[in-house]
């Protein structure tokens, strides 16, 4: 039986995780970069949505529109989304400003051609977008203006951290700060460069937490992403790991941060060496990372972007403290059911003895580790809860761990009326029958996952 993810498991992380207070977590201001989310699952009838707008590997010339609601299988809203009238589009950053509207800024060039200027462009909805006007970063003798970043600090300005470099030596690239001055976003303060990252440093993105700034950003000679902290937006920064030190390996870029509903940490990169996009995550504050996975679905296709979070309505409702039984999604006659403390999916019906209908019975309850999410207990009070990846009931604990391991976020299933269930403690593990067993497994973005992973609440059989 595959084992639990080794050193380091997102159990150890969390343990880590659950002694920093959600209140000290912050990035940017909620209306900027996170949007109205928070760092905890989505309520009832509500749903997280992750928005990205990267440029396509085949094509920089246009961006697709993806969204996804757990951070992990994104799935395409828009193909061809935006554009622009000229030039190309690389490296797109995406936030939602206080005036409601979405914005982008991009690389307007690619990469073998002089490129003085960062694009800027609108939208309403996130899928139908609006170019504003590309804008001439002025720094004398410059070469390129790569890969801007929005940046919304805790005072409420809307910043960009664009990687420049000038004609003396126009690939040895440095951070530089751009403030908007007005709050439509087109008049900028004067380039000023990030003390302490230095040159020769590419697609810097930085978050806030409390009163530190944390910066990762690519060395483009070891070609590996690095990280830095300051007490303030413009440094002095100190660059404290370097190397291989989150295990992410070399020939990776474009870092981009946004904060899960269990409130660790997802770092995206671009694997360009490898063709591979991926995604690893934290529970401490930085100073340790899961091992890189690749994003499915997107993954091979998607280049360079940034990710928006947000909570909108029209998420699934399950009601709480009632008792429901659970129908797969595509196995009409199957239904939850546990059998020896294990759950399994075996064919009930109205002929079924009465212990197997009371076995298909579950108590829907407050989440244990989150009050938004969920937990079910079975006719004896025991909780499922995943171990070594199998659904099983047991007793509560009580412990921090089997809160975590016993709580699961409602997203929304493949078919009408149905829910995935996703492990609160391994985002993107969804429960999900296999030979008739529920396990928990990592989404790989196919719609046989999808379907296999959706369950239908229905009247209890007992």
């Amino acid at each position: 039986m595959t084992r639990r993810p080794h050193t380091p498991s997102r159990r150890s992380l969390l343990r880590a995780m659950a002694a920093l207070p959600a209140s000290a977590l912050i990035l940017g201001e909620a209306p900027g970069l996170l949007g109205t989310a928070l760092a905890a699952a989505p309520p009832s009838g509500s749903a997280t949505r992750y928005t990205i707008v990267p440029f396509l590997n085949s094509n920089d010339g246009t961006v697709n529109v993806y969204q996804s609601d757990d951070a992990t299988d994104f799935r395409l809203a828009k193909a061809s989304a935006y554009t622009p009238p000229s030039n190309r589009i690389r490296d797109a950053s995406i936030f939602k400003h206080t005036n409601g509207y979405y914005y982008i800024t991009y690389t307007t060039h690619t990469w073998q051609d002089t490129s003085t200027t960062i694009g800027f462009a609108r939208s309403t909805d996130r899928v139908n977008w609006t170019f504003l006007y590309d804008y001439t970063v002025p720094i004398a003798g410059l070469s390129r203006a790569w890969a801007p970043e929005w940046f919304v600090d805790s005072d409420g300005s809307v910043n960009v951290i664009v990687s420049c470099s000038t004609t003396n030596d126009q690939w040895i690239f440095t951070p530089y700060l751009l403030k908007a001055t007005n709050s439509a976003l087109t008049t900028w303060s004067s380039p000023v460069a990030l003390s302490g990252i230095g040159a020769n440093h590419i697609d810097t993105f930085i978050v806030k937490i409390g009163s530190t700034y944390h910066a990762f950003t690519k060395n483009e000679t070891t070609k590996y992403i690095e990280y830095a902290t300051a007490s303030n937006l413009t440094g002095p920064y100190t660059i404290s790991r370097t190397g291989n030190w989150a295990g992410w390996g070399s020939y990776r870029e474009g870092p981009a941060l946004v904060q899960l509903d269990n409130g660790g940490w997802r770092l995206f990169f671009d694997g360009y060496g490898d063709g591979t996009y991926y995604y690893s995550d934290s529970y401490d504050t930085f100073a340790t990372w899961s091992a890189p996975a690749a994003l499915p679905a997107v993954s091979g296709t998607a280049r360079h972007f940034t990710v928006i979070k947000e909570t909108v309505s029209g998420g699934p409702a399950l009601a709480k403290n009632v008792t429901r039984s659970f129908q797969s999604a595509n196995y009409s006659t199957r239904y939850w059911q546990v059998q020896s403390s294990l759950l399994n999916l075996p064919v009930v019906s109205s002929s079924s003895a009465t212990a197997e209908k009371q076995a298909s019975t579950f108590t829907v309850v407050p989440g244990l580790a989150d009050a938004n999410g969920y937990s079910f207990r079975d006719s004896s009070g025991r909780y499922l809860r995943h171990w070594d990846y199998r659904a099983r009931f047991d007793a509560n604990d009580g412990t921090s761990t089997f809160a975590k391991d016993a709580t699961f976020v409602a997203r929304t299933g493949a078919s009408s009326g149905s829910i995935r269930f996703e492990s609160y403690n391994y985002p993107g593990y969804y429960l999900r029958h296999y030979s008739y067993q529920l396990r928990v497994e990592r989404s790989d973005g196919t719609d046989l996952f999808r379907q296999d992973s959706s369950f239908v609440p229905v009247a209890a059989w007992a």
